[in-house]
């Protein structure tokens, strides 16, 4: 297997050759570019159907987006910018710059050879400008905040054609609790070869960063087993404490039944928390850490479906801060304290719909209509998809993401492994004790199982 720090080298010619002609035909609509690196053919299919970048774009636009850093982030952005300008004083006599971009692609500071930052200002790789695929297409910071471990663009392979001179490297931070991108550390070069330690530098940085925040996230783990236990003497309500993202960290007995998660156990690591698998849940804690973040004193209540529940159920929920900073909630279950955290109230993040589902076969990628997918299953590393043409591999690293992709468009969570398209449905089974099974209407029949926290929502979609 390729060592994941490596980076593959760059051509000498960044912008022509094979890949140049694949861009070309790609750009008018073609859809079969042999020659083009899987991670490129799926960016470039997000640039030009989901994104609608114009390729002609010749500088990056300026970000628009309003900084919304925790300080915890700010710890990362520091952390990275030392890191980087330790890396800047190698590439800087390459020939390179070093940038340091936070989670919606805006570039925050960067290093590195005084001729090549003047070039770089040309195109807006500068601080301040957005370099987010959805901003300025496919390219090594971009690129870094939709895929797992490094990455490298090189020439032809940027979806916009005036960035065609330049390689990049870029690797993203991620939190290592909630999995999302906190910020990219890259290295970009004109017209020339990355450093042939782009890749291990990149990484190092990555892994020292991310060491800082499994300290701080095992901190809080145990500050909010700390918190649910003082609450857990006082009370004999079912009780949970959860992180900011709405993971549980640990559950009473009752708790623990109603969250489908161990019970008074909390996590090995505590930078691994239990995903409780309740969207109503995981919204109402993210509403109230923005709440909390902004009002101290908050303290709300709402109702949530629980596993083995068919009827909403009442649940408070308080925030918990650690020598100022919010590190979490207790969620107490029956309480109707507190301010009513209703769904018009919480704030529906901007989502852009897929008209089509990209799938590989082989190293060719294959797009996919909605109505030619039956469903999608997790099996291992690799999320597939029962299609029309038989089962394919999606390019979605994560079911996760997927789900969330497809949930207005018809599709439901119905399994921690299992995404179904509910207009694919066929017939419902029920088992001896009441478990559900989906069969769907592809040319094997095949079935799909429900998982007992999910029935009740898959009762909801379907009016049974």
């Amino acid at each position: 297997m390729r060592d994941a720090h490596r980076l593959e080298p760059a051509s000498a010619n960044p912008g022509g050759g094979t890949v140049l002609a694949a861009w070309e035909r790609f750009v008018q609509g073609e859809d079969h570019i042999p020659g083009v690196r899987p991670l490129v053919a799926i960016s470039w299919h997000r640039c030009r159907e989901q994104y609608r970048v114009d390729p002609r774009l010749t500088e990056a636009p300026v970000a628009v987006a309003e900084p919304d850093h925790t300080p915890e982030h700010d710890v990362v952005f520091a952390e990275l910018g030392f890191r980087a300008a330790a890396v800047a004083h190698e590439v800087g006599s390459l020939g390179g710059v070093v940038t340091v971009t936070d989670a919606t692609g805006r570039i925050l500071a960067e290093w590195g050879d005084q001729a090549t930052l003047t070039k770089a200002g040309d195109c807006h790789l500068a601080p301040w400008f957005c370099w987010s695929e959805c901003a300025a297409g496919t390219n090594g910071m971009g690129t870094a905040l939709e895929t797992h471990g490094p990455v490298s663009i090189r020439g032809a392979e940027h979806w916009c054609r005036a960035f065609h001179n330049w390689v990049c490297a870029g690797i993203a931070v991620r939190d290592v609790v909630t999995r999302e991108p906190i910020a990219v550390l890259s290295i970009c070069c004109w017209r020339s070869r990355l450093p042939e330690s782009a890749g291990s530098r990149l990484a190092n940085a990555a892994t020292m960063t991310r060491c800082l925040m499994k300290r701080h996230a095992r901190d809080n783990g145990a500050e909010l087993v700390a918190a649910y236990t003082q609450a857990r003497a006082r009370s004999g309500a079912a009780l949970a404490a959860v992180d900011t993202a709405g993971k549980v960290v640990i559950a009473d007995d009752m708790a623990s039944v109603l969250l489908g998660v161990p019970a008074s156990t909390p996590a090995v690591d505590p930078t691994l928390r239990w995903n409780p698998g309740l969207p109503e849940l995981i919204a109402a804690a993210r509403y109230a850490t923005g709440q909390a973040a902004h009002h101290p004193d908050w303290v709300g209540s709402t109702q949530v479906f629980t596993h083995l529940a068919d009827e909403p159920t009442p649940i408070g929920i308080r925030p918990v801060f650690s020598s100022g900073r919010l590190i979490g909630h207790l969620v107490s279950f029956g309480a109707s304290d507190g301010a009513q955290v209703s769904q018009a109230e919480e704030p529906a993040p901007p989502r852009t719909q897929p008209r089509r589902l990209v799938a590989m076969r082989d190293n060719r990628m294959v797009l996919l209509r909605l109505p030619e997918v039956s469903f999608a299953e997790s099996r291992g590393n690799d999320v597939w998809l029962a299609t029309d043409q038989g089962r394919l591999r999606a390019a979605s690293l994560s079911l996760d993401k997927l789900d969330s992709e497809l949930a207005d468009v018809g599709f439901l969570r119905v399994h921690r492994r299992y995404v179904v398209n509910l207009s694919r449905i066929r017939e419902i089974e029920r088992g001896l004790k009441g478990e559900l099974s989906l069969v769907m209407d592809d040319r094997t029949r095949e079935m799909v199982p429900v998982s007992r926290r999910n029935a009740p929502a898959v009762r909801r979609a379907l009016d049974i």
